[in-house]
């Protein structure tokens, strides 16, 4: 179910550049998406606002463990790229298992970096990098009110 949109790095790449041959413009962002709430919506859709295809990055499970700690994440990772990839405003999801997404921004080289309005640009993991060919960095407003962390709360 939606595994088409679901990648390797390695076939990511190669996708890329076949978007990149038609002329569009390649977005990133990336997270946990631990439990989908509408902030996550939010994000996705101004990504999409600010280019042709969204390609998300998704924290693998040990990467949420060594993140939030032994009890998260709660959905694993096959889980959670099964559930960002059935959204209309995704075209990509890649698993990556290091703390921050750095490397493989440096391998995907997005046009547009885009994270959640809790981050300053300067703290955005690859930002230097994407500025450093072009690539702009923007901050998608944050939607009060809305965060796993607050979710959890709710349901605790």
């Amino acid at each position: 179910m939606h595994a088409e949109k679901i990648f390797f790095t390695e076939e990511l790449l190669t996708r890329i550049s076949f978007w990149r041959t038609t002329g569009d413009v390649i977005v990133f962002t990336n997270g946990c998406f631990d439990i989908l709430h509408p902030g996550h919506v939010h994000l996705l859709h101004f990504c999409r606002q600010h280019g042709d295809r969204v390609i998300v990055g998704l924290n693998s499970d040990a990467s949420v463990r060594r993140l939030k700690g032994d009890k998260r994440p709660l959905n694993h990772e096959k889980s959670r790229a099964t559930v960002l990839a059935a959204l209309l405003y995704t075209d990509a999801i890649v698993l990556f298992d290091d703390d921050t997404p750095e490397a493989l921004i440096r391998e995907i080289k997005p046009d547009v970096l885009v994270k959640g309005g809790d981050w300053k640009p300067h703290e955005v993991a690859g930002a230097q990098f994407v500025k450093s060919y072009g690539g702009r960095v923007e901050i998608a407003p944050y939607l009060e009110g809305y965060s796993t962390t607050s979710v959890l709360a709710k349901i605790q």
